[in-house]
């Protein structure tokens, strides 16, 4: 009796295992088209733009420092040991300080560079978000996977909602 009674409960299970796979509506987004996607392109052209005038300033700075090594190069000769080493002194203090200011530009670039991709991520999962619950998807998958049909890929309709 009770092995007729755990036959029809594995029975009853495994017949209605298909029944709810068949339900679940699953949705895959290939994030790296939607990090080449127009609203990510803005991103970058937003940091650019706004780093833009602090790069050319350490450019010109190091233009200056080239032109006076330069000078040096080509003065040395006629200048007086001490003057020769206090130029140098001079211009090495320079290179110093570019460098160190090379270093904090990186250094806010990448962090603006962070805080800009924290906020496309937000409008990326809101937007992931508004398109499961329109379509009435169960799951949804970001990054890589073996093998994604083309109904399950809703990338574009999450790049349409980002905007």
């Amino acid at each position: 009796m009770i092995k007729l009674l755990r036959c029809s409960l594995l029975l009853a299970l495994l017949s209605a295992a298909p029944l709810a796979m068949a339900e679940t509506k699953i949705g895959y987004v290939q994030i790296q088209n939607i990090m080449q996607s127009p609203a990510s392109l803005e991103v970058g052209k937003k940091l650019q733009k706004e780093f833009s005038t602090r790069s050319a300033e350490l450019n010109r700075q190091k233009k200056l420092v080239e032109d006076k090594a330069a000078a040096l190069d080509k003065d040395s000769l006629t200048m007086s040991e001490a003057d020769r080493r206090a130029k140098n002194q001079e211009i090495s203090n320079q290179r110093l300080d570019l460098q160190r200011k090379e270093r904090e530009l990186a250094e806010d670039f990448e962090m603006r560079k962070n805080e800009e991709k924290a906020k496309l991520q937000d409008r990326v999962n809101k937007a992931v978000n508004a398109v499961a619950v329109a379509e009435g998807y169960d799951l949804v998958l970001y990054g890589n996977a073996a093998y994604a049909g083309k109904k399950a890929d809703i990338t574009d309709k999450v790049i349409k909602a980002i905007k």
